[in-house]
């Protein structure tokens, strides 16, 4: 396993993040259970979660925060919390009262007792605002970081959703008053999803904040046909990817010859091409089994030729490079 540093953090972490967002909704806690264990086995140290995982259609009896309690009974078992960088997330709506979501510093205060209550841990590595609130300032949204700094509650800060222009204005209130800032951002980014090749991600080599990217199959839209040969994709089933394989079937088709050609599976090679952007810190793997577990970890060994990123290009071309570039000349 390779190691790098979270953005401008002193911190280390793997290049490979691993996500929980199946485990209950999707996968048991058993299963769960075993995932992070072989994680820490492949040299993984780098978890992801949020308080709102757990919620699901998929298990009725899973709820918002169950996903946490699982991470948290699986810390319990003793010999675990040291060896992990732990990531959870704050602000989406996490009951119904009218405080119960945003980055009001009253709710990330209840939020980060909860979480904490929840992993059954004392501190939470990265802490990470969900989304931005637009409606709370960013003098209060820092005032409220600082204190469970402060307490020793939290090491690191990060985004997720965030435009370039909300990265700056958090950055540039943030230095302000002689604080850290954030020191990453959860972007959805994949060969087939680029925009935040536009502003975010030039903002973010500016301000020293990694990036960490999920979905980097594109919900399993980059992930290929079944190993197996079966006539069932690994992408999921749903509406939104079915129209979105029809509606890009050709370079679909021609990433994945491209991908015989290299002789790896069109998953390793999506999240290859991640690991080559100098800004990007790990993607996020969302593992429901252990053979998708151990397969994602292969990807760390490809390496591709500035030939085969130029084809890359090619087939999934982006929004042109950067702003203003991309569409002012």
């Amino acid at each position: 396993m390779n190691y790098v540093h979270l953005g401008r953090a002193g911190v280390k972490v793997s290049r490979i993040c691993l996500g929980t967002m199946n485990f209950g909704p999707r996968t048991t806690e058993a299963d769960s259970f075993a995932i992070m264990d072989r994680a820490l086995e492949l040299g993984i140290n780098f978890f992801d979660t949020a308080n709102i995982y757990g919620r699901s259609n998929v298990i009725k009896t899973s709820a918002e925060g169950d996903t946490e309690k699982i991470i948290g009974r699986w810390l319990a078992q003793g010999g675990r919390r040291d060896k992990i960088v732990l990531a959870t997330k704050v602000y989406i709506e996490m009951g119904k009262g009218v405080n119960d979501r945003g980055l009001s510093a009253y709710h990330i205060r209840r939020a980060c007792e909860d979480s904490l209550k929840r992993l059954q841990t004392d501190h939470i590595d990265l802490y990470q605002m969900h989304h931005v609130d637009l409606e709370t300032s960013w003098d209060e949204i820092w005032q409220a970081m600082e204190q469970l700094v402060r307490e020793g509650k939290v090491s690191y800060f990060g985004s997720s959703n965030f435009a370039g222009w909300h990265i700056a204005q958090a950055q540039e209130t943030a230095k302000a008053r002689q604080f850290m800032g954030l020191v990453s951002e959860q972007s959805l980014y994949n060969l087939k999803d680029r925009t935040v090749e536009l502003e975010v991600i030039p903002a973010c080599r500016n301000y020293g904040v990694g990036v960490i990217p999920y979905s980097p199959l594109a919900g399993g839209f980059l992930a290929g046909p079944n190993p197996s040969g079966g006539q069932e994709s690994r992408r999921q089933t749903s509406a939104k990817v079915k129209a979105a394989t029809e509606k890009l079937s050709s370079p679909l088709a021609q990433y994945f010859n491209l991908c015989v050609e290299l002789g790896e599976t069109p998953s390793n090679v999506a999240l290859a091409w991640l690991l080559h952007n100098p800004v990007v810190t790990a993607p996020i793997i969302g593992p429901r089994t252990m053979e998708q577990l151990n397969e994602a970890t292969h990807a760390l060994e490809i390496k591709l030729s500035s030939e085969i990123m130029k084809r890359l290009d090619e087939i999934w071309r982006g929004p042109g490079g950067e702003a203003p570039q991309a569409y002012a000349w």
